[in-house]
């Protein structure tokens, strides 16, 4: 039976839709790498093709997708869209978009999927929009592509919106907009009412290597909706055994257990390994901990053998019993479960591999070659974690972009982006 034109596009588009919500997942799950990603985007990037080659009839039936209000058939909408410069396709989008935190994401993400040239005009267009939450997006699409719009990032950095306020100061440190004129709206931020603009102000800091920041990233260590973010950064802005006696102190408290157990895999010492075996027979640690032990050693626990069964009756996460109140995600799901009788023996037969006072990454030092490597082969969370080493031994260099499309993500000598990195204004 041949297939109508008006049928492929349908097929391609609920395919396009269904990639989109992988690659959203995909881009912050520890097993993935550079290569799955490359793979994926490529699949993503081929039905993309399809519809731009479909033309009006692609964009007729991203209409109706639109009306469905579904972020994930947005993302190629917007992608056509944007190419195509036709401000009513654009307005349409947005206005379908309207101010859902969901949708804004998946249109940044457009944005951050086509090629700077195309995007530049219609990140600008969004910039200087009325619409505080269009120009939130205008923001977000600069920070994908790693851009500086200059007066445009200095002036979001005072937009009386606080939506816009936020992302503004975030994207100074992922694109590394670090000079003196730059450094002052960020330290006024750090004395702000709202502690998403604090945090955001002060995370920007601490990239670029102002200990004021350091100091005002601690606080946030213990607010649940900023943790982990923030001790990602503070840990790894800290002295080694200054980051040591942190996660020393979390350990000490069962409430912070998590904390602990992911502050000794961004610390990187071998001195945590024992207590990590020890994490590892607790089930609620197990599989954290188990990935703590990967970042510092480098051993992949299920290919190396080191693999256990769940506990019997173990449950996390959401279940399928309707009386369960319980709504949060398992943040492990895709983790191994660690054996920690194969992993201790592993551990005593390698240990004198690892020098006690040294930082790692995947089994090796932390010097600028391994990240570099670990960009190329970790997985997601590793290659943020190098990232964000390479970006604290170089202040002023973009962030590496590990969600950016991987056809972008092509790795230079010097561990940037294959992609123009326009200087700071």
């Amino acid at each position: 039976m041949i297939m109508t034109i008006q049928e492929i596009v349908h097929e391609v588009l609920n395919e396009a839709g269904f990639l989109r919500m992988l690659r959203s997942k995909s881009v912050r799950a520890p097993q993935i790498s550079l290569r799955d990603l490359i793979l994926l985007d490529e699949r993503l990037e081929a039905q993309i093709d399809v519809l731009r080659v479909a033309g009006d009839a692609a964009w007729d039936r991203c209409e109706t997708a639109l009306a469905g209000a579904d972020p994930d058939f947005t993302f190629a909408a917007a992608v056509l869209a944007f190419e195509s410069g036709n401000e009513s396709r654009i307005d349409h989008v947005l206005q379908t978009a309207g101010e859902d935190p969901d949708q804004a994401r998946v249109i940044i993400s457009a944005l951050g999927w086509i090629e700077f040239e195309k995007a530049k005009p219609q990140i600008y267009r969004l910039l200087t929009t009325p619409s505080p939450f269009r120009r939130y997006l205008g923001i977000g699409g600069c920070a994908a592509h790693r851009h500086d719009p200059g007066s445009h990032l200095n002036t979001a950095a005072y937009d009386s919106s606080s939506l816009v306020k936020t992302r503004a100061l975030r994207a100074f440190g992922e694109i590394g907009c670090f000079n003196n004129i730059r450094f002052y709206p960020l330290r006024q931020q750090l004395a702000a009412a709202e502690d998403g603009i604090r945090f955001s102000a002060a995370w920007s800091l601490a990239l670029a290597g102002d200990d004021e920041a350091v100091e005002a990233l601690k606080p946030f260590v213990a607010d649940p909706r900023f943790g982990e973010e923030a001790l990602n950064l503070l840990l790894r802005r800290l002295k080694p055994a200054t980051a040591v006696v942190w996660q020393h102190e979390l350990a000490a408290s069962p409430a912070r257990a998590r904390l602990a157990v992911l502050a000794a895999g961004i610390v990187g010492e071998v001195s945590a390994v024992p207590w990590l075996l020890e994490q590892m027979t607790v089930p609620e640690m197990a599989r954290c901990a188990g990935e703590a032990f990967t970042m510092i050693t480098g051993v992949d626990v299920a290919a190396e053998g080191l693999q256990g069964l769940p506990p019997e009756g173990f449950a996390a996460g959401p279940t399928d019993d309707p009386q369960d109140s319980n709504v949060e995600l398992d943040p492990d799901e895709d983790l191994p479960w660690p054996e920690p009788f194969f992993v201790g023996v592993w551990w005593r037969n390698h240990r004198r591999n690892y020098q006690n006072g040294v930082r790692y990454l995947l089994g090796k030092p932390i010097v600028p070659d391994q990240l570099r490597r670990v960009l190329l082969v970790g997985g997601q969370r590793q290659r943020a974690a190098a990232a964000l080493e390479l970006a604290l031994m170089e202040p002023g260099r973009p962030l590496f972009n590990v969600r950016a499309p991987a056809f972008r993500q092509m790795v230079t000598s010097d561990g940037h982006e294959r992609v123009n990195h326009h200087s700071c204004k």
